[in-house]
């Protein structure tokens, strides 16, 4: 299952999102926005990013107006490592080093087409595990509000 949330500047793109993974046969439960009235990214954010905290949705995708915002919300939700990436080398990359269970993506920054890109990459690539795993072990210390010691290993 795939959260997906936007604000009112994402409707659109969301609504070609929504169709691209019906297309893939893939499962998904919008969070919002639901109309193209002014609204508070943060709100949706929540909402998707608790429901893939408490493994209720898998992963999760994200729009507002450039995805730096709305991503930047959902990385507050414990549990949550979501990268905002607007090609998709990037997003890739999140999902190989950084296991990223959420992607920020911008409706004024990119088009359709470049977003199915993204979102295709994102959700067929693999976590690599190893050195990487230390990392991801490293950021979860940090969110529980511990220190990191040590050097460049």
């Amino acid at each position: 299952m795939i959260a997906i949330a936007s604000d009112h500047i994402g409707i659109l793109l969301k609504k070609e999102i929504e169709a691209f993974l019906n297309e893939k046969g893939l499962v998904w439960q919008d969070f919002g926005a639901y109309d193209e009235q002014r609204t508070d990214y943060p709100i949706y954010a929540e909402r998707a990013a608790r429901a893939v905290s408490n493994g209720t949705c898998d992963k999760g995708i994200l729009i507002c107006g450039t995805g730096v915002g709305i991503g930047l919300a959902a990385n507050k939700i414990p549990g949550i490592r979501c990268a905002t990436c607007s090609e998709p080398y990037s997003a890739i990359l999140s999902r190989q080093h950084n296991n990223c269970n959420m992607i920020s993506i911008g409706a004024r920054v990119i088009g359709v087409e470049v977003a199915k890109l993204i979102i295709e990459q994102w959700l067929t690539t693999p976590f690599e595990g190893g050195r990487h795993q230390r990392r991801i072990d490293q950021i979860a210390i940090l969110e529980d509000g511990g220190t990191l010691q040590g050097g460049i290993h």
